[in-house]
C-alpha cells in the first residue's frame, strides 16, 4: 500500500476541513501539534503493518484522512502570526491604548480613501523590543508630501487602534476581512509624525515594488491617459488601486472585472511565451530539465512582481506542477493539477481559503473544465471564427454558471450582458497581453517606438470604452438580489447533480438532481419563514438619524436625511438585502413608537417630551438634545436609553456616565452598532 494510492481530492478536501477548524475554533498550538504528530505516528504504524498484510483495511485511510485534518488546523495555526511569541499584539495587550513608540516598515502600499492614504506595515520595534507582526497604517492625505515607498522604515509615536466591526447588520465586515491577512490593528498619524530612518535594507517586496515603478517611469514618458496606465498595470503587473473608480464600476457592471485581475489566461500566455523563447533550450542533453527550471523560475518571479495575489499564485502554482510533471512524464490531468496547485497553496497561505478571488478562480476553471467539454458539443461549426466564437461562448457560460451563486452571495448582483463582454474582449486578450509585454519590455531597453505605444494606448481606450458601453445598458443589470449562505449550498447542489446528470443519464442521477432541487425549494422556504419580523432597529448613521420599523415583510424607514444623502445611503439597501425584505417604504420620524406592548419615546434637539398618560420602555435621544437626563430618568424610568449616530460624542459620553452611576441600560450606536427591539 502506498499513500499514493490516495486520492489527492480527498486529502485536499481534508485538509480544507481541518484549516476551517483551525480558524473557526480556537485550538492551541501546542494542542494541534501534539494531535498532528500521534496521528502521524499512527499513520506510519498502520503504514508498517498495513505493508506486510495481503488484506486491507479501512484504517490506513481513516487514519491518513484525520492526519490531513490536524495538519490544516496546524497549518492555520502556525501561519496565525498572533501565536509567535514576539507579536507585537502580546506587547500592547497589557497597557491598552497607551501611546507607543514604533518603528515599522513599510509592506504594501494600497488603494487610497477618501481622506487617508493606507499602507500594510511590518511592524518592527515597540519601544526598544523588537517585535513582528503587520498592521494597518492610515496616513492623513497630504498633497505636500510624497506616498511612503515600499521597505522604507519610519518611527512614530502613537496608539494601536482597534479596527472596529461593522456597526449595522450585513454590511461589508472589515475587520473580518484584514483578521484573514493577519492584520489585528491600525494607526492613525499625520506625516509631521513620521520620522524616516536610514536603511539599506530590500525585501522581496521592495524589490518587486522598484522593478514596478521602475516600468512605470519608463511608460510615463509616453502618451498613456492614467485610465490606461491603470489598466496596463492591472492586466501584466497585478496591480488594481490606481484604476479609477468609474472605469472599475464599469468592468464590475459589464461582468468583465476578471480581466483585471492577473489570472489563468495570463500566466499561460506567458508560459507560451516561454515555451517558444526556451524552445532550443531543449535540444541539449538536459534540455527539458533546464527549460522546466528557467519557465517556474520565470513564472515565479513574475508572480512576485505582480504582488502574490491569490488568483496569480494559484496560476503559477498550477502550471509550475504542470512543468514538473511533463518534464518528469507523468500521467497527469487537468483535475489532479488543480487539486495539487491547491493543496500546495493552502499549506504555505492557509487563509487563502477565505479569499474571495481565489474561491471564484478555482470554481470557474473546475467549472471550465468540467462543463465546457458537454456544452461545446452542442454544435459544431466548420467555420474557423464561427468555432471559435462558440467556443469562447461555452468558456465563458462554463465559468459563469461555477461562479454565479457565490458571486450572488458576495456581490448580490448578476451582468446580464457578461457575454458580450467577454465574446468583445476575450479574443483579443492574447493580443493585448502579448504585444502590453512586448511594450514594457521595449520601454525598459528605452527603445519603444512611439507609434507602438500609441497603437497599444488606442487598443486599451478601445477595450476600456467598450466595456463602459456595455455597462450603460442598466437594464440588463440585476442587482440587489438577496442570496444566502443556504441557498448558494443548495444551487451547488443542483449543478453538481445536473452536471452529472447530463454525463450520465439515468434513474439514479435523475433522482439525485430531484432530490437536490427540493433541497434548493426547501432553503427558499427556511429562508421566508426566518425573515425579521415585528423588529424595530436604530441604524447607525454618522450625524443622521436613521430608523427601521419591518412588519409583514415591509420596512418602513424613517431619516432625517437631505436630498443628497438618501439616494447614497447603503445602509438600508444592505440590510433589506441581506434579510431578504422585499418592500421598502419610508415615512416620517415620528416622537412615539408603539411596538405592541412597548412604547419607545424619541427625544430630539428641542428636548421636549410629555409623557403624563404613559410610561415609555425605551428612550431614543436624537440630535444632541440639551436636557437633564437625571430628571427624565427620575421622571419617566426607563428601562433603555439609546443614542444614535446624530448625537455629539461628548454628549453621548456624559450620559454614558449617568447611565452607569444609575445602572440603566445604554446603548450608543456609534460604539455598540444599531440598536434592535423584536416585538
Amino acid at each position: 500500500m502506498q499513500l499514493l494510492n490516495f486520492s489527492v481530492v480527498k486529502l485536499t478536501f481534508c485538509l480544507i476541513v481541518g484549516i476551517a477548524f483551525g480558524y473557526y475554533i480556537t485550538i492551541s498550538l501546542y494542542t494541534s501539534l501534539c494531535f498532528s504528530l500521534f496521528f502521524i505516528f499512527l499513520l506510519l504504524l498502520s503504514y508498517i503493518k498495513a505493508k506486510n498484510q495481503f488484506i486491507k483495511t479501512i484504517w490506513f485511510g481513516i487514519l491518513a484522512y484525520i492526519s490531513m485534518v490536524c495538519i490544516g488546523v496546524l497549518t492555520t495555526n502556525i501561519h496565525n502570526q498572533k501565536n509567535a511569541y514576539n507579536h507585537y499584539s502580546n506587547q500592547i495587550f497589557a497597557e491598552k491604548d497607551s501611546v507607543k513608540t514604533i518603528t515599522f516598515r513599510i509592506r504594501e502600499a494600497l488603494k487610497p480613501s477618501a481622506f487617508y492614504d493606507k499602507y500594510i506595515v511590518d511592524v518592527l520595534k515597540i519601544d526598544s523590543l523588537k517585535v513582528s507582526g503587520k498592521t494597518l497604517l492610515n496616513i492623513e492625505t497630504d498633497t505636500l508630501h510624497k506616498p511612503l515607498k515600499v521597505d522604507a522604515i519610519y518611527i512614530t509615536k502613537t496608539t494601536f487602534k482597534d479596527i472596529p466591526p461593522p456597526l449595522n447588520p450585513y454590511q461589508f465586515n472589515y475587520k473580518n476581512y484584514l483578521e484573514k491577512t493577519y492584520i489585528y490593528h491600525q494607526l492613525y498619524i499625520t506625516n509631521n509624525y513620521l520620522l524616516k530612518l536610514s536603511s539599506k535594507t530590500h525585501t522581496l517586496f521592495g524589490i518587486a515594488n522598484n522593478i514596478r515603478e521602475f516600468i512605470n517611469k519608463k511608460l510615463n514618458q509616453f502618451n498613456f491617459t492614467p485610465d490606461e496606465l491603470a489598466i496596463i498595470n492591472a492586466l501584466l503587473l497585478g496591480q488594481r488601486q490606481d484604476i479609477s473608480p468609474e472605469v472599475y464600476i464599469s468592468y464590475s457592471n459589464a461582468g468583465a472585472i476578471h480581466i483585471l485581475a492577473v489570472s489563468g489566461l495570463h500566466v499561460g500566455i506567458i508560459l507560451l511565451l516561454l515555451l517558444f523563447i526556451f524552445k532550443p533550450l531543449k535540444q541539449l542533453k538536459h534540455g527539458k530539465l533546464i527549460t522546466t527550471v528557467l519557465i517556474v523560475v520565470f513564472l515565479w518571479c513574475f508572480a512576485f512582481i505582480a504582488g502574490l495575489s491569490a488568483s496569480v499564485t494559484r496560476a503559477v502554482t498550477m502550471f509550475s506542477v504542470l512543468s514538473i510533471a511533463i518534464n518528469l512524464k507523468r500521467p497527469t490531468n487537468t483535475y489532479n493539477t488543480l487539486v495539487i496547485s491547491m493543496f500546495i497553496i493552502l499549506l504555505i497561505k492557509p487563509l487563502f481559503l477565505f479569499d474571495i478571488g481565489f474561491q471564484l478562480s478555482y470554481l470557474a476553471v473546475f467549472s471550465i473544465v468540467t462543463i465546457d467539454p458537454y456544452l461545446y458539443k452542442l454544435c459544431h461549426f466548420k467555420n474557423w471564427f464561427f468555432d471559435k466564437l462558440w467556443h469562447t461562448s461555452t468558456v465563458s457560460i462554463s465559468a459563469q454558471l461555477g461562479i454565479l451563486p457565490i458571486s450572488l452571495y458576495y456581490f448580490h448582483q448578476f451582468p446580464g450582458l457578461f457575454l458580450i463582454s467577454n465574446l468583445g474582449i476575450i479574443p483579443f486578450l492574447g493580443l493585448i497581453l502579448g504585444l502590453g509585454i512586448l511594450v514594457i519590455i521595449l520601454a525598459v531597453l528605452d527603445i519603444l517606438p512611439y507609434f507602438v505605444a500609441n497603437t497599444y494606448a488606442a487598443i486599451i481606450d478601445f477595450m476600456n470604452g467598450f466595456v463602459s458601453w456595455v455597462a450603460k445598458h442598466d437594464a440588463f443589470l440585476f442587482k440587489d438580489i438577496p442570496f444566502n449562505m443556504l441557498y448558494v449550498l443548495t444551487s451547488y447542489l443542483v449543478l453538481i447533480s445536473l452536471v452529472y446528470f447530463f454525463i450520465k443519464k439515468g434513474f439514479s442521477t435523475l433522482k439525485r438532481l430531484l432530490i437536490a432541487i427540493i433541497l434548493f425549494q426547501l432553503g427558499f422556504v427556511y429562508t421566508k419563514y426566518n425573515k425579521p419580523s415585528n423588529t424595530f432597529i436604530v441604524f447607525h448613521k454618522s450625524r443622521q438619524s436613521l430608523i427601521g420599523n419591518i412588519n409583514n415583510d415591509t420596512i418602513m424607514v424613517a431619516t432625517n436625511f437631505d436630498s443628497l444623502t438618501k439616494p447614497n445611503n447603503s445602509i438600508i439597501k444592505d440590510y433589506v438585502v441581506g434579510s431578504h425584505i422585499n418592500t421598502i417604504e419610508y415615512g416620517k420620524l415620528q416622537s412615539v413608537y408603539k411596538l405592541k406592548n412597548k412604547i419607545l419615546l424619541v427625544v430630539d434637539s428641542l428636548g421636549v417630551y410629555n409623557v403624563a398618560s404613559f410610561k415609555p420602555d425605551y428612550v431614543l435621544l436624537r440630535q444632541s438634545p440639551k436636557i437633564n437626563l437625571n430628571r427624565l430618568i427620575d421622571s419617566i424610568n426607563p428601562k433603555h436609553i439609546i443614542a444614535d449616530g446624530s448625537n455629539y460624542k461628548s454628549y453621548t459620553e456624559h450620559w454614558s456616565l449617568i447611565c452607569k452611576k444609575r445602572k440603566i441600560s445604554y446603548h450608543q450606536t456609534h460604539k455598540k452598532g444599531a440598536f434592535i427591539i423584536e416585538y
